[in-house]
């Protein structure tokens, strides 16, 4: 009880506070939450900080924090010395040379994907195989590098995996919306109405926000493909093999790597000594994935970007239904109007003859009346005609 005789509620106060702090423990742990998947499909869940991650990965905190969900960042796909940062949408992952880090793995869009990687990311051939009996069979050493040659990269396989999915997460939103649309508009082309009018506006923005979703994906990929030097920063596993031959860069300082910039030169040497070992740098391979995905997100965009031209087609039908509408209420007015005016002149007359003047034609002339009323008339009539045959020659009211 304090001072005035008031209570204080402190078990409200307490259970308010027990209630923020279990809130506030639920979003760090969905914060935290990450799955790791290697080479053989199989997986952990982590429950690590981002420091825990930078170490793990070596990864500098600038790039871990594209992947915060409480930031704003645009998609990314990023070559690093040992990672590829991967952002695209909800798909929030690293991947190194054999393994990858998916950010929060129960979220019900980023369970597929688990699953997806689960099945695509274990070998089916026997490399791995031939390299541990490379030394007891020297013979087969050719066929082993051959098989290294015709394998599919693990970070490859990762990365194609994520590409799908967020195209095909795209598409599948786009083919909802169109669903949705076409219909919509038909039925407002059909009636013009504040409902069907609020709901067509409603997914117009619908559409405008999946246009520039779809629009980042396809220009990260464009911007990528346009820089060799990029696609080359996503070839993990041939910087790991330059690495581990006698000309590498692996002696560098760590405080070098966690540098994007220096880190991105140093790869580039390390390329620069693999090529003059191996021959000229091939990137087709993953140019021709790139290249796949990217016409994929493409007719995505066609789509988006005909669904538009179809609204646009639509308000203008619209507009053209609602201007055709206000020149037929503007022909009303002018009817009514012109009739106004030769009513006019005939109450003019009236009120002529209804003054208390002494008139002569009211003493002695009885049939002045019938021919006054009858002149009166045709002359208002006449030049009611004559105002809508004006109208009609001058283009403002239609035959």
């Amino acid at each position: 009880m304090g001072r005035d005789g008031l209570l204080v509620p402190v078990e409200s106060s307490t259970q308010t506070q027990t209630q923020t702090q279990a809130s506030l423990k639920k979003k760090t742990a969905v914060s935290r939450s990450w799955i790791s998947l290697d080479h053989n499909g199989e997986s952990s869940i982590l429950d690590a900080d981002k420091y825990t991650i930078m170490r793990r990965v070596q990864i500098n905190a600038r790039d871990l924090r594209i992947l915060d969900p409480l930031l704003s960042y645009p998609s990314t796909i990023l070559g690093r010395e040992k990672v590829i940062v991967l952002n695209l949408e909800h798909i929030k992952a690293i991947i190194t040379a054999d393994e990858v880090l998916l950010r929060d793995p129960f979220d019900n869009n980023v369970v597929p994907i688990v699953e997806e990687l689960r099945r695509r990311l274990p070998i089916e051939n026997a490399v791995y195989h031939g390299q541990g009996e490379e030394e007891e069979h020297p013979g087969v050493q050719h066929d082993v590098e051959s098989g290294e040659e015709n394998e599919f990269p693990f970070e490859f396989r990762a990365l194609e995996v994520a590409l799908e999915a967020i195209c095909s997460f795209l598409d599948a939103r786009t083919r909802e919306l169109e669903n949705e649309v076409y219909p919509a508009l038909d039925e407002l082309t059909s009636k013009i109405s504040s409902r069907n009018l609020d709901r067509v506006r409603k997914l117009k923005s619908a559409m405008t926000r999946l246009t520039n979703r779809v629009q980042k994906v396809r220009d990260e990929l464009e911007q990528l493909l346009d820089d060799d030097d990029d696609m080359e920063d996503l070839y993990l596993s041939r910087k790991v093999a330059g690495a581990s031959s006698p000309v590498s860069v692996s002696g560098a300082p760590n405080w070098f790597l966690s540098s994007p910039v220096i880190g991105s030169k140093i790869s580039r040497i390390s390329r620069g000594s693999a090529a003059t070992s191996q021959g000229e740098t091939d990137i087709e391979e993953l140019e021709m994935l790139l290249e796949a995905y990217f016409m994929q997100i493409d007719g995505t965009m066609n789509k988006l970007t005909t669904l538009r031209e179809y609204i646009d087609d639509t308000e203008d039908y619209i507009n053209i239904q609602l201007d055709n509408h206000r020149n037929q209420l503007i022909q009303l007015e002018l009817f009514l109007s012109s009739g106004t005016v030769c009513l006019s002149v005939y109450s003019v007359v009236a009120a002529i003859f209804g003054m208390n003047i002494p008139n002569i034609l009211n003493k002695e002339h009885g049939y002045a009346f019938k021919w006054v009323v009858i002149l009166a008339g045709v002359v208002c009539a006449f030049l009611f005609l004559s105002v809508i045959s004006y109208a009609r020659h001058k283009g403002l009211v239609g035959s």
